[in-house]
């Protein structure tokens, strides 16, 4: 069967976005489909000239869009959600071609991307600054907040919308204007935002984005990391790449928030509901073929319900994956994203092979950059599956004894973004919450994502929050203004 996406499909562009134009670049790059290897299209490779081009254009709006109202601003945030939600079909559509996802989790990605335009189009109006009572007579004390300036917002494949929306959406809501790179397998999402954008009625240079090669990565990213009129950034992705861009970002001491790796434990004692459990384990690790940074990496599970555990999320696994075409009504696996990923997956099933644990399903590599969903049992925190990241369908389940020894691997890691957990007993739900050194806890739950709720990480998964009432802040300076010379 050959898999196309339409090419003249209204929302799928092509070019750079900056200052409300659409511009090319010297040369072009291919998109692929990871599911076929096939090019849908070739992209603008903007290089720094564009980049530097962008923030120009975004330092010159945001003269203009700060002294917009927060009603204002947050009218057209307002509209902006409306067509997200209005061309759901053909966005999902592009996310499925160019990222590999199911169509129904392309689909579930939309609402996800649009739900942070809509929260930040109703927290624009709620950006309350203080009036601090006074320890004299003669003065009167004022904190404002104002916006930083221009940020430049750099996204995974991963989810090549939402990632831009959950960080845009707080940018313009505070009165910051952005400059976007979004991840070189996945611009036409991107780009589809910025089409949108343009019919919400954002004004030029508010929102610029400046796809790019793999090969001009390196120097797009040091303009938007470099240059002395951003004031921001906002990156999401691996965590080596994240101290890089911290490094390039201390010279002129920009505003940062990173969203870096994870390692999220699933842990499952003893009196946890154990379908529900297997139910979490299924969602969590395997929508979007395992490729998110708040997957389920390491299973521990209590001796007592270790066997029943396996087995159980055997049978759910048999029954419930089906691998395939994004495209296809049918599928819940899509391809990792390229070969290398897949290869990175077999590396770390061999080498827990070769230290004593056992296949129990799956454990193989498939056409392409397809992986067949992997369950591994008498896993042991010495296998390299337990101490990096996987990014794909591999379920490695370590069996432990007591609380204390499944807090102490859990938190036995350099990063800490999101982590679960399964029991009935009240007083070890209180306990190993608070104990879990990690940004984000699912208690008896297996998707724990909402705009109304912070997303972020402890330890090296980064700094700073995503979405929430906190989530704007990371936009904002807060301006003390002291009015003196008020004596009665």
């Amino acid at each position: 069967i050959s898999y196309s996406l339409d090419v003249s499909a209204p929302l799928l562009r092509t070019q750079g976005y900056v200052d409300g134009r659409w511009i090319s670049a010297a040369s072009v790059f291919p998109v692929l489909d990871p599911a076929t290897g096939q090019e849908i299209v070739r992209v603008s490779d903007c290089g720094p000239a564009e980049a530097k081009q962008a923030v120009d254009a975004a330092y010159k709006a945001f003269h203009s869009w700060k002294q917009y109202t927060a009603k204002e601003r947050s009218v057209l945030l307002r509209k902006w959600f409306e067509l997200l939600l209005l061309h759901k079909d053909e966005l999902a559509q592009l996310i499925t071609f160019e990222c590999g996802k199911p169509m129904r989790e392309s689909l579930g990605e939309i609402s996800y991307s649009a739900s942070f335009l809509e929260w930040f189009s109703e927290e624009a109006r709620r950006v309350y600054g203080d009036i601090v009572p006074s320890p004299a007579k003669d003065r009167k004390l004022l904190l404002l907040k104002q916006p930083v300036g221009v940020a430049s917002i750099i996204t995974p494949w991963n989810f090549p919308s939402a990632m831009i929306t959950r960080k845009v959406g707080a940018a313009l809501a505070a009165g910051c204007t952005v400059v976007v790179k979004p991840a070189e397998d996945t611009p036409l999402s991107a780009l589809a935002l910025a089409e949108l954008a343009e019919q919400a009625g954002i004004p030029a240079g508010v929102f610029n984005v400046v796809p790019c090669s793999r090969e001009s990565t390196p120097s797009v990213g040091r303009v938007l990391c470099t240059d002395p009129l951003v004031a921001k950034i906002s990156f999401t992705g691996s965590t080596a790449t994240g101290k890089v861009l911290l490094k390039m970002a201390a010279d002129t001491v920009k505003k940062v928030s990173m969203e870096l790796g994870g390692h999220a434990p699933f842990i499952v004692f003893d009196s946890a509901d154990l379908d529900k459990a297997v139910g979490g384990a299924m969602a969590s690790k395997f929508r979007n073929s395992g490729q998110t940074c708040v997957c389920s990496n390491r299973f521990l599970v209590q001796s007592a319900v270790y066997d029943r555990f396996v087995e159980k999320l055997g049978g759910a696994m048999d029954a419930e994956l089906r691998l395939g075409h994004g495209s296809e009504p049918d599928t819940t696996q899509g391809p990792l994203i390229n070969a290398r990923a897949a290869e990175k997956v077999l590396h770390q099933i061999s080498d827990a092979v070769s230290r004593g644990a056992k296949v129990v399903k799956g454990g193989k590599r498939l056409d392409g950059s397809f992986m067949e969903p992997t369950l591994l049992a008498d896993v042991t925190a010495d296998m390299l599956c337990t101490k990096e990241e996987t990014f794909g369908p591999l379920v490695p389940v370590i069996r432990f004894n007591t609380e204390e020894e499944a807090l102490a691997v859990a938190n036995a890691t350099s990063v800490g973004l999101a982590g679960y957990f399964y029991s009935q007993d009240v007083r070890q739900i209180w306990r190993v919450a608070e104990a879990l050194e990690l940004g984000i806890v699912g208690v008896n739950e297996g998707l724990v994502s909402t705009p109304e709720a912070t997303f972020g990480g402890v330890k090296e998964s980064g700094l700073g929050r995503e979405g929430s009432k906190y989530g704007i802040d990371e936009y904002l300076e807060v301006k003390y203004v002291c009015f003196g010379g008020l004596k009665p």
